[in-house]
């Protein structure tokens, strides 16, 4: 699979076993886009509006796709998408939801906030095999992202 930009991508994931699920399909697919991670939502904050550890703007770049756990402890990822859309500079950076929430409540609230995806982590390791490579294949060949993420 060969990318269309060099774009950081930023994982907010708890999960050890699931970010690093992610990170071995993205590097499978020979995605060189640079992978950044938060472990919760506090630090995601940080990473994206530059603050506490991140204040070096180098050390956080802006993304050009976040992929977004709901489920994490502390400040959720509920509450981090509600920041992101609500700020004019971060809200056209494409959010991808990667849970194990089927809720159709939280499904429909992501997408009311304005996210570009909801996938439910299947549990089965060959259908989540194909839900990323699928999710990869979109995001980094077939999506045209906005100029305002490309250009910032």
């Amino acid at each position: 699979m060969k990318e269309k930009n060099q774009q950081p991508l930023l994982i907010i994931e708890d999960s050890d076993e699931d970010f690093e699920a992610l990170e071995r399909m993205i590097i499978k697919a020979q995605i060189s886009n640079p992978i950044y991670r938060c472990e919760d939502g506090e630090e995601a904050l940080d990473f994206l509006f530059h603050e506490g550890e991140y204040e070096d703007e180098s050390l956080s770049p802006r993304p050009s796709l976040i992929v977004l756990d709901l489920n994490l402890p502390g400040t959720d990822g509920r509450e981090v998408l509600a920041e992101l859309k609500q700020n004019q500079d971060l809200q056209t950076i494409p959010v991808v939801i990667f849970s194990t929430s089927s809720n159709p409540k939280d499904i429909d609230a992501c997408y009311r906030q304005g996210i570009s995806g909801y996938i439910v982590k299947p549990m089965d390791t060959q259908r989540l095999n194909q839900l990323v490579q699928t999710f990869l294949e979109y995001w980094f060949n077939v999506v045209e992202l906005p100029s305002s993420v490309i250009n910032n």
